[in-house]
């Protein structure tokens, strides 16, 4: 059985406010379960939001083509 967390734990992993969470939450942004009134998400998807908001760095060939695209 997969390990569910609340949302305090899920704040607390992504080191983030409880509100942030709880916002993620009522826009559907993140994966949830409701048990009742509890809204519980599971580690693997709170894991999975955390590697989706990755941004990986720039090399500096890329910068540069950047700039040059916005000028």
């Amino acid at each position: 059985m997969e390990r569910m967390m609340t949302i305090e734990e899920a704040a607390t992993r992504m080191s983030m406010s409880v509100r942030y969470v709880r916002r993620l939450v009522a826009d559907r942004r993140i994966p949830f379960h409701k048990f009742g009134r509890s809204v519980r998400l599971a580690e693997t998807d709170v894991s999975a939001f955390i590697s989706a908001g990755r941004v990986d760095r720039l090399s500096s060939a890329d910068a540069w083509s950047s700039l040059q695209a916005v000028a």
